[in-house]
């Protein structure tokens, strides 16, 4: 029995689980050494070599390495121990007296920047350390950033962004009031790009009523939606606007406008046709009438001509084969047409020129000017002589220019005509000093003699005879002059 009992005592002896008593030593404390000596066995694993920091520890270590850290970390926690040690030895129950462990790994120092693998430092070391270069970055913002993130920009403060290029949310803007607000000092602020980018957010977050109803109190902004519109091709919502601004006349044109995007010829002209009935002013009404009689007439030559070009008949077309079509020509370009091929037809032709000219009633001068140069490319130098001659009620005849014969030279130079071509509109210009200029530039030697023959002026004369050729008939007749 007493040998049972002494088994037992073995046993429970012998368990690794002891009973609580006040001399063991305190686990945490354990736990510390355990974690100094995990420190300690790192020391040679770790690079100690850290060429970023010039400061060095009294130990010959780099301040702030990997290797230092640790050993700091080691002796702190060597002191803090052997504080608590030396503490519980004499029995103090003072908690106030137990050493605080102060960590050596700091935010600062995560913030630093190594070429090799991230080291930490105290706080007060990085304060210190001014041969590191700070990559932190500053987690102040102005105040008034803070507003990018809740979105809270006055009206104004808003326009004043828009004008530096900032990107800007109106979304926030709900009610009307804060939409008119908005656009009122986009107004104020004369920066059209900025009104014109309100303008599209009203377009599209209010209804049609309601945003004409508030742009008729507002021109400035009415006449940059209006022409937004223009550019833009929103020809529907433009023609709505203007209805509902009681614009009939432009609302006309905006329809007549539409012309220009129909590419069939009929059906530009049954729009043409159409247009005739809009309220346009009387001056607006002629015009149109004159575009839908012009395109009327410039089918009736297409069609005639493309037959006698693709046919061979006409010689004209033959030696001289069109470059383009006539159809959606000017009047002008129109006019040249029909004096470059028809110029000799009856009136009574649609293509004939005076034909045109009676029916769009077209000045004299822009006909002389139009005729004259068609013939002159043709160099038809008869056509040109007998569209500036005139006989008077007696029976004589006489040349009359309505743009000046100093631009009829001026003209026939252009077209490459002959001296003696040149010379005899020369003569007809009426101002002395311009006769002579032209007949000088242009090498018209017996209008030069005659002139200064009629104004008796021997000296130019005499010093004229050096431009003309020795031994031509120029030089002759001035040495004719001069002798007699």
């Amino acid at each position: 029995m007493s040998r049972v009992r002494a088994d037992e005592e073995e046993y429970w002896h012998s368990s690794k689980f002891r009973a609580f008593t006040f001399d063991d030593e305190d686990d945490e404390l354990s736990q510390l050494k355990e974690s100094k000596q995990a420190v300690n066995s790192l020391r040679d694993i770790v690079d100690d070599d850290d060429d970023d920091l010039e400061r060095v520890s009294w130990s010959g270590e780099p301040v702030g390495s990997i290797s230092w850290s640790i050993k700091e970390t080691a002796s702190s926690s060597t002191s803090s121990l052997e504080g608590r040690d030396s503490i519980l030895q004499k029995g103090s129950s003072s908690y106030a007296a137990f050493p605080k462990q102060v960590s050596s790994y700091s935010l600062s120092s995560l913030f630093k920047g190594r070429n090799k693998l991230p080291s930490f430092q105290s706080l007060s070391d990085a304060l210190s350390d001014t041969g590191v270069k700070n990559y932190a970055p500053d987690l102040r913002r102005p105040k008034a950033e803070y507003k990018d993130y809740i979105n809270d920009w006055s009206p104004k403060d808003t326009v004043r962004r828009m004008q530096r290029g900032k990107v800007c949310s109106l979304e926030r803007f709900r009610s009307l009031q804060d939409k008119l607000v908005l656009l009122d000092e986009a107004v104020a602020g004369h920066d059209g790009n900025v009104i014109t980018a309100v303008l599209i957010f009203l377009k599209r977050t209010l209804r049609r009523e309601i945003l004409f109803r508030e742009l008729e109190v507002r021109q400035v902004a009415l006449c940059h939606l209006i022409h937004f519109l223009k550019e833009m091709g929103e020809q529907k919502l433009l023609l709505d606007l203007l209805r509902f601004l009681d614009r009939t006349e432009e609302v006309a044109l905006s329809q007549y406008r539409e012309h220009l995007n129909i590419q069939d010829v009929e059906k530009r002209r049954e729009f043409l046709k159409g247009c005739i009935g809009l309220p346009f002013s009387a001056e607006d009404t002629s015009h149109i009438q004159d575009h839908y009689t012009l395109l009327e007439r410039q089918i009736i030559i297409e069609t005639n001509d493309r037959h006698l070009e693709t046919s061979g008949e006409s010689e004209m077309f033959r030696k001289y084969p069109r470059k383009a079509s006539i159809l959606n020509m000017p009047l002008v370009t129109t006019l040249f047409y029909s004096c470059f091929y028809h110029y000799t037809e009856a009136e009574g032709t649609f293509s004939s020129p005076i034909n045109l000219k009676k029916t769009f009633k077209i000045p004299d001068k822009q006909y002389v000017l139009t005729a004259l140069a068609a013939r002159a490319k043709l160099r038809a130098w008869n056509d040109v002589d007998a569209l500036f001659t005139t006989k008077n009620w007696l029976g004589y005849t006489k040349k009359k220019a309505p743009i000046g014969f100093h631009r009829v030279v001026e003209i026939l130079q252009r077209n490459n005509a002959p001296v003696q071509v040149l010379q005899e509109y020369v003569r007809l210009v009426e101002d002395v000093e311009t006769r002579l200029s032209l007949a000088t530039k242009y090498k018209c030697h017996d209008v030069v003699i005659e002139t200064y023959k009629d104004l008796k002026d021997r000296i130019q004369l005499t010093a004229y005879k050096c431009k003309v050729e020795r031994g031509s008939a120029e030089e002759e007749k001035i040495n004719s002059i001069l002798n007699n």
